[in-house]
């Protein structure tokens, strides 16, 4: 079958390590359903996947195809979502807390082919108003922003929210959600494109980077990693909260606990989301009509260019590969 997939770990030069061509088709386990893919979308994993970076001890084991987000039709011709997040057999509640949680293109073959294969709780009706498209992009950088935004932050409606970079996937899911939500936006662009992009998705007021925001704010939610982190910290209200979703520009950074002791600041990580938050995300975009920011549709024969746009940090929105 067709395959985008990843040939061997490349920490420096990530795209030589992509390779567009046939694959074996999957075996189906007892208790697993085989999606034929129609839209599948580009995460900033499968550049750590081609890196080799991995944030488990067994590594990884390639050849492994890409990809950790699609939509499609199960064999029977029921239109689904991928649920990413799978982890042991015997767990039971929260997802993200399972010691053995895993998504596609770690431990098994990700979603960027003509099938991939899943548990069958992993493959998530499509609801009604909500196209395969817009469903494709929601599993990983939408979940995420769910996730952060509703359990993790503890913002209340009309509150304030500064968003960290405002033009990767996670962050435009940030903006939309949370403008529906009924927070206050706002968002940080090195760009004037970027702030312009984020105040037509909903961003009430945009800054530069290391602009001093008008006040402090109840929660700030950052991606990005070194680059933004004294500026996150010197924006959160005391008592507020700092969500950390990752590392753009990298994990090492400075803290002095005496301004957490002092200003009273909660800083957490927050990964993914659970089945229920997946359910509920989708629920909230079908009914309150929003339509994640797409910033490129391409055919998965050219997913080179994807990836290439994704490594020279050119994104703006999610990208989408079609079969």
């Amino acid at each position: 079958m067709f395959a985008v997939y990843a040939t061997h770990a490349a920490p420096d030069d990530p795209l030589s390590a992509l390779c567009i061509g046939e694959m074996p088709e999957p075996n189906v386990p007892e208790g697993w359903v085989r999606v034929k893919v129609s839209h599948a979308s580009l995460n900033r994993h499968d550049l750590f996947t081609l890196r080799g970076i991995s944030g488990h001890p067994e590594g990884i084991a390639y050849p492994l195809i890409l990809g950790n987000d699609a939509a499609g039709t199960l064999d029977d011709g029921t239109p689904v979502v991928i649920y990413p997040m799978m982890g042991g057999d015997d767990w039971r509640g929260d997802e993200t807390l399972d010691p053995q949680w895993h998504i596609p293109s770690e431990f098994i073959h990700g979603t960027l082919a003509d099938y991939v294969v899943v548990p069958k709780r992993n493959a998530l009706p499509l609801p009604q108003g909500l196209s395969p498209l817009h469903a494709s992009v929601l599993g990983t950088a939408w979940l995420t922003a769910y996730r952060a935004l509703f359990t993790k932050s503890g913002l209340r409606a009309g509150e304030t929210v500064l968003i960290q970079g405002a033009t990767g996937g996670v962050a435009t899911a940030l903006i939309q959600l949370g403008r529906a939500a009924g927070f206050e936006v706002w968002a940080t662009s090195r760009t004037e494109e970027g702030r312009a992009q984020a105040e037509r998705l909903g961003a009430h007021q945009t800054f530069l980077p290391d602009q001093p925001v008008p006040r402090k704010v109840r929660a700030v939610i950052d991606s990005v990693g070194v680059a933004t982190w004294s500026h996150s910290l010197a924006s959160v209200a005391r008592g507020g909260v700092l969500v950390m979703l990752g590392g753009t520009t990298g994990f090492d950074v400075p803290l002095n606990i005496l301004t957490v002791v002092a200003e009273q600041l909660t800083i957490t990580g927050s990964i993914m989301g659970r089945l229920q938050d997946m359910e509920d995300m989708m629920r909230l975009i079908a009914h309150t009509g929003i339509h994640p920011e797409i910033g490129a549709i391409l055919p998965m024969q050219h997913a080179a260019e994807g990836f290439r746009a994704m490594w020279e940090g050119r994104p703006q929105g999610k990208i989408v590969f079609t079969r």
